[in-house]
């Protein structure tokens, strides 16, 4: 009896890992499938446009305070501890080049990005999945409506879209709070903060810091309306559907990031300053 237990047991928990990785499989297989089926009927803009355009101003509306709440103490912080540790070596005109290609190289894409999937991915994931509890995507595709095209491809442009628009805000936000923080409390000029800025950055870093951005707004916009569209049929299935896609969100963009930048610095080495 208890060699059969014991046995039980273990092939219950091979079985278990087997299934949890054939599981995590399937769940990546079925959320490229999702991205698939949104690009391709993505030439039929006269279907989607609208719906672009109403959640390019939602995700807008949402996101472009708080990222600039974000961004201004953020560069101020960096500018302050980078700016002591110069001041205390003789090179404090080092801060300007710190704070902005800190912030365009990793900063401003991993910010829109973390912004858009926790207030913009959370609102798609409720939103779709409050469809799919009342059977609205069902209902959809008996009146021959394609609902991914209807609904997630648009999602999945203003998501990318608005991601590379807040790029900018991000930068000019952060240098503001550096530009503070260097130049006013710690007297170092305005030239030597902007002059630092032109030394590191070259076009390159400011063409792949926008290219992550697309890619992280892609990432989230998919994430979201893919766990919306397979939550529980519940009030509480939508409420976890958003909390695992807020997660996984932030894990895919994190790991994304690391995957980009190597491969960039890898094919582009850092210039000497």
């Amino acid at each position: 009896m208890t060699t059969r237990t014991a046995t039980g047991r273990t092939g219950g928990r091979a079985g278990g890992r087997a299934g949890g990785r054939a599981g995590g499989l399937l769940w990546v297989g079925d959320v490229f499938v999702l991205a698939l089926e949104g690009f391709r009927r993505t030439w039929d803009v006269r279907s989607w446009f609208w719906e672009f355009a109403e959640q390019c101003w939602f995700l807008t509306r949402v996101t472009s305070v708080p990222v600039l709440l974000v961004s201004l103490p953020l560069g101020a912080t960096v500018a302050l501890q980078v700016g002591d540790l110069a001041w205390q070596l003789g090179a404090s005109s080092v801060t300007g080049q710190a704070v902005f290609t800190g912030t365009v190289r990793e900063v401003a894409p991993m910010a829109s990005a973390l912004l858009i999937a926790g207030a913009g991915g959370s609102a798609m994931t409720s939103d779709i999945g409050a469809r799919h509890i009342r059977d609205e995507l069902a209902a959809m595709e008996v009146m021959a409506v394609n609902p991914i095209h209807r609904l997630v491809t648009p999602r999945l442009w203003a998501s990318s879209t608005v991601a590379v628009l807040l790029v900018p805000l991000v930068i000019l936000a952060a240098a503001a709070g550096g530009y503070f923080f260097n130049v006013v409390v710690q007297g170092v000029t305005p030239g030597a903060y902007f002059d630092g800025a032109t030394r590191l950055l070259v076009l390159s870093d400011l063409l792949v810091t926008l290219f992550k951005a697309w890619v992280f707004g892609f990432a989230a916009a998919i994430v979201s309306c893919h766990m919306g569209m397979t939550c529980d049929t519940s009030p509480v299935g939508v409420g976890r559907a958003v909390n695992r896609a807020t997660v996984l969100t932030f894990l895919l963009v994190f790991t994304l990031n690391y995957v980009i930048s190597t491969v960039y610095f890898l094919a582009y080495p850092p210039r000497g300053v």
